[in-house]
């Protein structure tokens, strides 16, 4: 019996360690992560309510926004398939979020077939290579951009990152960190 609860203490002990491990992994590199001058902006999909952008998407829609005013990059594409319940594919909301900011079409390249981040950054990469661009900016919430930086290495895209923090939604935030850890953990082990 006392053999069994040591085992049964280790596990836990161990368990407690990779969860620590890797959400300190998580937060460092969102918290430290710099957007570099780069040829492209790749703008990460999220959820569309009907045909407009929820709030996750639309700050990562004004985050790269941000980058190409300031110069990072003269192209953004928007990654994202449409979803159940969206009326739109996320690649479209925003795509028209950036219209209306003032950027000009030629400079918006979009990508609507995907439905997870490893098939943004394929389709992504697929873009890239078709008009020769070498480097990106990849950008999506803080929390999600270890595993995103992970699978870009994977498939091969050059890429420095920008986070967002949602702070008007900050429950929402906090349970997108505490879902990383298991889906980083389940990147370690599967490679997808």
């Amino acid at each position: 019996m006392k053999v069994l609860g040591k085992v049964i203490i280790s596990i836990f002990s161990l368990g407690v360690i990779l969860t620590l491990t890797l959400g300190v992994s998580i937060y460092n590199f969102g918290k430290n992560s710099k957007g570099e001058k780069s040829d492209c902006i790749i703008v990460l999909g999220c959820s569309v309510y009907g045909e407009n952008p929820s709030p996750f998407l639309q700050w990562r829609t004004e985050e790269g926004y941000r980058l190409f005013k300031e110069g990072y990059a003269d192209f953004i594409i928007v990654s994202g398939g449409k979803g159940p319940g969206e009326s739109i594919s996320e690649a479209e909301a925003m795509k028209r979020y950036l219209l209306k900011k003032g950027v000009k079409e030629e400079f918006i390249i979009k990508e609507d077939q995907s439905k997870t981040t490893m098939e943004n950054l394929i389709n992504s990469k697929r873009i890239m290579e078709k008009k020769g661009f070498n480097k990106s900016i990849i950008v999506s919430n803080k929390y999600h951009l270890k595993r995103a930086s992970l699978m870009a290495k994977k498939v091969g895209i050059d890429a420095s990152f920008s986070g967002v923090y949602v702070s008007d939604y900050k429950s929402h935030e906090r349970m997108g960190f505490i879902r990383e850890i298991p889906g980083l953990l389940k990147f370690y082990i599967t490679g997808r």
